[in-house]
């Protein structure tokens, strides 16, 4: 007994810090980083004891356990995150987002349930992980129209394509892995569509399960990115002018509004020394007009994102430096309050020669107790006025010491550049289609849309470093070292084929309801690509022992376990994609996921017998 615990006592040591890891992870006192580089520590100092070492006496050394961090799985989320965050700089999903949310207000349901359908159907034939980033930003934007939390959607957007992955070959590279181990056991391939009828049904219950138990598992939690993103009637007072070229000149009002001016109100127009009000009806815009117009921030952020010409107008207009190539470099957007007690109260923006001092321009100002009709530069300034600003990001961080003004640093956005968004849609699609069609793979697509979305101007160095999480980068890290511990000890093996031993005395489908329920299990500790690498063998083993002549139910038992990837963030990329804009924290994972796992164990007992005829 002792020399047995002597010879496997690494086995345990290594479940031990598995178990610890879990532990922390789900009391939530330590960050997930911190807690990370403390299991990657207690890894590398346990196999640095003497007799440490693997189930075939071979040593696990500190580049074994590091090796997750040059992980495939790793790399290409890091380079899918910079390619997500190109498309967010330049606004390329802003269209198709807009073109979805079209019919919301007249069709909530209907568009909330063809978004989750569009994520589910693309992603049973294409990876997922880019199907979710590209999707990220429109459940925000549905999220927003709802006025509800994005905590409600990310994970439910999450686990869509996790339920694609069981309904097709190419669903996920697991199904890949195991599909490669059937042909090498048994000389047969897997079809495309083998595991398509059991897969919708699971699916189905999944689907199920969101819609019913979302409202009540799921976190009510709002983030600091929840509350910018809120919809707010917070009225500025803004100007136009019209020169000659603008998008706006010759344009007439359509039953008194302007249709170029989509949710904003035209308070006056200006021309010359005449001052004309509304109602607006036989007009032309001309070149020379000043147009003042009551818009919220959004609507003025949308016309300067879509009208790239005008945004450089004004930011020559201004008087502020331009790039060498004449174009704007990256701007931004963010309110500032006049301070009590201010030098600017009593004074116009004009008079404070305010764009020379800041660098930023003055886009709108907001007045909480009278409605203002008059041009921008001769409103004189009061206490608790609020500015609009638009300039570059280090310009703003000069003013942080201003005593005139609060800067409302929570508030600032980048404006997207819009005129990248075509370049940014097309690499995003020579993605898609290059990882899909299996021209390269998923990692050499991803990291060639990366580098493409620098080089072609989509973002910038800084915007790219920004997008890279340090969170994601540790936790999965962390996880890989955890399951290469497992793995080379021999502990995932032990547990796997006390499980087959457990259930074979009971018959055909207990071995099939166990081995579904050790995977699915599994998985959500090491990865689903090493959790089918280590048990479509057992399985196939024991369809072997068993005298199954047909093993494809052992074989999709683990497909579909391995694909239950919902219980912790760590289980599979998506997880922990949306878990800093859904805000989440690992417990939310357990007490959301866990239920889903035994749900889909569940009706997978229920249906196999009907599916393999046992």
């Amino acid at each position: 007994m002792l020399s047995e615990l002597a010879a496997t006592w690494p086995l345990w040591a290594s479940l031990a810090v598995v178990c610890a890891a879990i532990a922390f992870y789900m009391l939530d006192r330590w960050s997930m980083e911190l807690v990370s580089v403390c299991v990657m520590a207690a890894l590398l100092v346990l196999f640095t004891i003497p007799g440490a070492h693997g189930a075939d006496g071979a040593p696990i050394s500190a580049a074994d356990l590091l090796s997750g961090f040059g992980n495939p799985a790793l790399i290409t989320i890091m380079a899918l995150l910079v390619v997500g965050q190109g498309l967010f700089q330049t606004g390329a999903l802003e269209g198709p987002t807009k073109a979805l949310l079209a019919g919301y207000d007249k069709r909530p349901t209907t568009t909330l349930v063809l978004a989750f359908l569009a994520v589910f159907v693309t992603s049973a034939f294409v990876n997922n992980t880019p199907i979710v980033i590209m999707f990220l930003p429109v459940m925000t934007a549905i999220a927003m129209r709802m006025n509800t939390p994005q905590s409600k959607l990310m994970m439910p957007l999450s686990y869509a394509s996790i339920f694609a992955g069981m309904t097709t070959l190419i669903g996920t590279s697991t199904n890949l892995l195991a599909a490669e181990s059937y042909l090498r056991i048994t000389g047969q391939q897997l079809g495309f569509f083998d595991q398509t009828p059991l897969g919708l049904i699971l699916a189905g219950a999944g689907f199920l399960y969101l819609v019913i138990f979302s409202r009540f598992l799921l976190p009510n939690r709002r983030g600091l990115s929840d509350d910018i993103v809120q919809p707010s009637g917070k009225q500025f007072v803004a100007q136009i002018e019209v020169t000659n070229g603008h998008f706006l000149q010759g344009k007439k009002p359509i039953a008194g509004m302007f249709t170029d001016l989509p949710d904003m109100t035209v308070r006056m127009i200006q021309r010359g020394e005449r001052a004309i009000l509304p109602p607006y009806e036989d007009i032309s815009l001309q070149a020379g007009d000043l147009v003042i117009i009551a818009a919220t921030r959004s609507a003025l952020q949308n016309v300067l994102a879509r009208q790239p010409d005008f945004l450089q107008q004004v930011w020559q207009a201004s008087g502020a430096d331009l790039e060498e190539n004449g174009k704007p470099s990256t701007l931004a957007l963010t309110e500032a309050v006049i301070a009590p007690g201010s030098r600017m109260v009593g004074r116009t923006v004009e008079m404070l020669g305010f764009r020379r001092l800041t660098r930023a321009v003055t886009l709108g100002i907001q007045r909480r107790s009278r409605m203002i009709r008059t041009k921008l530069g001769e409103i004189r300034l009061e206490s608790g006025d609020t500015l609009l600003l638009c300039g570059p990001v280090e310009a703003f961080r000069e003013l942080r010491s201003s005593r005139d003004l609060i800067m409302l640093e929570w508030s600032q956005t980048e404006i997207p550049l819009t005129t990248k968004a075509l370049a940014a849609r097309v690499i995003s699609v020579c993605l898609v289609v290059a990882a899909a069609t299996g021209f390269v793979s998923i990692l050499h697509a991803s990291v060639l849309a990366a580098v493409a979305m620098l080089i072609a101007g989509c973002l910038n160095t800084r915007q790219a470093a920004r997008s890279l999480d340090l969170r994601i980068f540790l936790v999965i890290g962390a996880a890989l070292a955890m399951g290469m511990a497992l793995e080379k000890t021999g502990a995932a093996a032990m547990i796997a084929h006390a499980v087959v031993n457990l259930a074979s005395p009971f018959g055909t489908l207990a071995v099939l309801s166990a081995i579904f329920l050790a995977v699915a299990i599994l998985t959500n500790l090491l990865s689903n690509a090493a959790t089918a690498i280590l048990f479509s063998p057992i399985a196939l083993s024991a369809a072997a022992e068993l005298n199954i002549e047909n093993p494809l139910p052992f074989l999709l038992a683990v497909i579909y376990g391995a694909n239950c990837s919902f219980a912790t963030p760590i289980a599979y990329q998506t997880n922990m994609l949306v878990m800093g804009p859904g805000h989440y924290k690992f417990r939310d994972f357990m007490t959301f996921g866990a239920p889903l796992v035994f749900i889909l164990w569940f009706v997978f007992t229920l249906f196999a017998p009907w599916r393999f005829d046992l």
